[in-house]
């Protein structure tokens, strides 16, 4: 399918796109940033190219050049422009400030970084370890950034940015152990940029609040530089437990979400409704998805509603990009029937991250849009139904595994990625997930099960707060188990009290019941097992397929 593109410019590398910038966007905002409370200053895109290019010259007479340099921390401005410089002067190297000081020194050793860049906070949790890697704190980078009377241009221009070069390295998972490094070139992160403009346009008057882990490359492509490209203006959410209070504060037009994140805050805004909507209208928001209900009522009630939930996360929000994870229709027509654009995509780090997107000329709420400008898709081996492991091919796609042959070679083979995710495409090349390759679950007569279709059925029903689907045995046999953590707050409100732990095993196993009712009975759940804390995740609120969880 040809698809309808904006004309958009294309940079090779983060240096072009900061200059670019410049040029275009000047003095307009790229970062506001809080000095206390209610004062602000702002970076503007041409004090960025300055604080770049400087910073770029400190680095440079560190003897930095050419060094893997690691990048840890809250999301903050410094962060990009540590991330910037050091992908630049030599290879970037983003971790997660959740880490522990042994994994973080265990990564340090495995990548061979010769500095870290990181805020005070990690630092007191780092410092012990660090040994001969060189610290830069934060606030000496901002010190180190600052714009000199006659910035110096020629050193970091003359440095060579090859588009098949590693500059950003990226570990995949919580441990040396089973990590892998993903290596990507300026040029792979900068497609996915130009593609993305090409079909999603924001503009100057947009603003993003960043509030995923900048360590992933989901929200440093998307959050940052691609916001970046359009000349967006960056906040930073103070944690994920303030998003509202940060929403009220900066006013966003867009946000970057995980689909967990936007699961919590569609929860909280039925609950919002409920409790405040006139009692005669209360039991359409009960029983009722949360669309369907909104036209239900009268217009006047409708907009009153809707008027309040815009107001509460700030007042401008327009659109959610979504990614990371399969978001479910029902979700979406929640979202639009509040008039918001929900887009979600599809990616992988490898890819830089995103290979397809709803996106301006293509809508879906059932897929997860179509591939972006410059990827190819296709399934491989598909079954009777079509669906078989999802292939990508574009500039977007990494250059290996980082000191892992092995894997490189299994990962690229004939010129296409092979992502181990499973999904199909119809005859408009609207792309459909079914979960990981590594997850289905065989039967002993052959049959596929996908937990992941579980998962979201469970997910359904308020009482399920959590769940994680995968196989376990009975016997020689494979089956289906799940693990849930319910909803107590939910439960309370139902029971109109404590719930005791034979209520909650009640209302959780009748749950359990229904979508059993509603699948073959190849794919029922066999084993349940009620958790009483919830399930372990990862820092973008995914749960762990893997360690405690599936034990």
């Amino acid at each position: 399918m040809q698809m309808q593109v904006y004309k958009e410019t294309r940079y090779n590398d983060f240096r072009e796109l900061i200059n670019g910038n410049a040029a275009r966007y000047g003095k307009k905002p790229a970062f506001q940033i809080r000095v206390m409370e209610g004062k602000y200053t702002y970076i503007s895109y041409a004090e960025l190219r300055e604080r770049f290019y400087t910073l770029c010259n400190a680095f440079l007479r560190a003897g930095l050049r050419g060094k893997h340099i690691a990048v840890i921390g809250h999301n903050r401005a410094e962060w990009v422009l540590s991330y910037l410089a050091a992908s630049t002067v030599g290879v970037a190297v983003p971790l997660d400030k959740e880490l522990t000081a042994a994994d973080v020194r265990d990564f340090l050793d495995a990548a061979g970084c010769a500095a870290i860049c990181f805020d005070e906070e990690a630092a007191k949790k780092l410092y012990p370890v660090l040994g001969d890697v060189r610290p830069f704190f934060f606030s000496e980078i901002m010190q180190l950034s600052a714009p000199e009377q006659r910035t110096s241009y020629a050193a970091v221009d003359d440095l060579e940015i090859k588009r098949d070069e590693t500059r950003v390295l990226l570990f995949t998972s919580g441990t040396t152990g089973n990590s892998k490094g993903v290596c990507l070139s300026q040029y792979n992160i900068c497609s996915v940029v130009y593609f993305t403009g090409c079909v999603i346009r924001f503009g100057t008057s947009d603003k993003a609040l960043s509030i995923l882990p900048l360590h992933h490359t989901y929200e440093c492509t998307m959050t940052c530089l691609y916001a970046l490209s359009q000349g967006v203006c960056i906040a930073y959410c103070d944690g994920l437990t303030k998003i509202a209070k940060n929403a009220a504060e900066y006013h966003p037009t867009v946000l970057v979400v995980v689909p967990a994140l936007l699961v919590a805050l569609q929860k909280r805004i039925r609950a919002s409704i409920i409790k405040g909507c006139p009692e005669k209208y209360r039991a359409f928001f009960e029983n009722q998805p949360l669309a369907e209900a909104l036209f239900e009522v009268p217009f006047f009630v409708r907009k009153v509603m809707c008027d309040k939930v815009r107001k509460s996360l700030g007042g401008k929000l327009h659109t959610f990009v979504v990614g990371a994870a399969k978001l479910e229709p029902d979700l979406i027509a929640d979202f639009t029937a509040l008039g918001y654009t929900v887009y979600q995509g599809y990616g992988l780090t490898e890819t830089a991250p995103l290979l397809a997107a709803n996106n301006d000329f293509f809508f879906d709420p059932e897929s997860v849009g179509v591939a972006i400008p410059g990827v190819s898709l296709k399934i491989d081996e598909p079954n009777e139904e079509g669906v078989g492991e999802i292939l990508a091919r574009g500039d977007n796609v990494m250059l290996g595994y980082y000191n892992d042959e092995a894997a490189t070679a299994e990962a690229l083979r004939d010129g296409w990625f092979h992502t181990g995710d499973l999904g199909s495409i119809d005859e408009r090349g609207a792309l459909y997930i079914r979960g990981r390759k590594k997850n289905v679950i065989v039967t002993a007569n052959g049959k596929n099960i996908y937990p992941e279709e579980l998962e979201t059925r469970l997910a359904d029903f308020e009482e399920i707060g959590e769940s994680l689907v995968y196989e376990a045995k009975r016997g020689d046999e494979p089956c289906v188990k799940a693990k849930i953590f319910p909803n107590a707050a939910y439960l309370r409100d139902k029971l109109g009290h404590e719930p005791s732990t034979d209520e909650i095993q009640s209302e959780v196993r009748a749950a359990v019941q229904t979508v059993n009712a509603q699948m073959p009975n190849y794919k029922h759940i066999k084993i349940v097992e009620i958790l009483t804390e919830p399930l372990e995740k990862t820092t973008t609120q995914k749960i762990k397929r893997y360690g405690a969880n599936t034990n």
